[in-house]
């Protein structure tokens, strides 16, 4: 997956904050990404295996972690324990 443009709060997955003006391969992400969703600050991908990772602002816990904390790298969303 590839991702270009504004890179504040790590919305682009390269572990920086960098504005991409060409795309540039996200390399966290090994497995093959069957969809994607993209919000204002954030972004998340639906991987082969079922797997959902996100990435960006985590404002108002957005990232589905359980925090309020920036990713500037995707992060896999892990399922809640009762």
């Amino acid at each position: 997956m590839f991702s270009c443009g504004r890179g504040t709060n790590g919305l682009l997955g390269h572990g920086d904050e960098e504005e991409q003006r060409l795309p540039k391969h996200i390399v966290a992400l090994k497995e093959k990404v069957v969809a994607v969703s993209a919000g204002w600050g954030h972004s998340m991908a639906l991987l082969a295996s079922g797997a959902v990772w996100s990435w960006g602002a985590g404002w108002n816990g957005r990232l589905g972690h359980g925090d309020e904390e920036d990713q500037l790298l995707p992060v896999q969303i892990r399922e809640a324990s009762d």
